[in-house]
């Protein structure tokens, strides 16, 4: 996780020696990243939950909610469960609860 966050930490820094409202731009989408990732991991920690039903829960897109739960994968934050229908449940990695 620290690895992500110097990354970010970087990316930042290079824009904002860029100055203008490019920096702006790339803190709000940021900002709005982590929040959505912040909520994502708080519902999971209620129980697992497909990606139609995190995606209602927060009122976004189901694509949207879906890159964010294969970033969560990707840095083994977050397990594929059991299928259930159509969709798999996805849970908190035993590290995130």
């Amino acid at each position: 996780m620290s690895d992500r966050k110097t990354s970010n930490r970087d990316a930042l820094r290079r824009l904002r020696g860029q100055g203008g409202a490019g920096l702006e731009s790339a803190q709000a989408r940021l900002k709005e990243q982590t929040r959505v990732t912040n909520e994502i991991v708080r519902l999971l920690r209620e129980g697992p939950r497909s990606v139609p039903e995190l995606a209602e829960a927060i009122a976004l897109p189901t694509q949207t909610v879906f890159w964010h739960l294969m970033a969560l994968k990707k840095y083994g934050r977050v397990l594929e469960g059991e299928q259930d229908g159509d969709y798999y449940r996805y849970r908190l990695a035993d590290s995130e609860r």
